[in-house]
């Protein structure tokens, strides 16, 4: 497992498995947010075993999955109303990381800025430089 902090309360994974959620839960982690869909590659674990697994230890879970290259408003704004009200830690998982990571991007940018969100996620070893750069065109 590769657990990687974005800040106290937030980190991001690769996908993980039944047998990662001990390890989850002794980590201090209080909930686990699901960003990958289920049949996105053929083998990986699916949602209901990992979220089965990870109530019996006491974590809350949420399955909000974002389709890769296609993400909405509507998802952004679902993966921040997530960050309010899951209880942290929390430990967001996609394929690589990097998904969940290009949603906290998005959820933080307004309130902390460009320069904060690009030193945290390069910190855990992810570049939202194009991202960030292309976000605050926007605005």
């Amino acid at each position: 497992m590769d657990l990687r902090k974005i800040t106290e309360d937030f980190s991001v994974s690769p996908q993980i498995e039944v047998a990662d959620i001990p390890a989850v839960a002794e980590a201090g982690y209080r909930a686990i947010l699901c960003n990958r869909p289920d049949g996105e590659e053929v083998g990986q674990p699916e949602f209901d075993p990992i979220a089965e697994a990870a109530r019996a230890a006491g974590l809350e879970v949420e399955y909000l999955p974002i389709v890769s290259g296609r993400i909405t408003k509507a998802d952004a704004e679902a993966f921040g109303a997530a960050l309010d009200t899951l209880p942290r830690p929390i430990l967001a998982y996609c394929r690589t990381g990097t998904r969940c990571t290009v949603m906290w991007s998005m959820t933080q940018l307004g309130a902390l800025g460009p320069e904060e969100v690009l030193r945290r996620t390069a910190a855990a070893g992810y570049d939202m430089s194009g991202l960030v750069a292309q976000l605050n065109a926007g605005r």
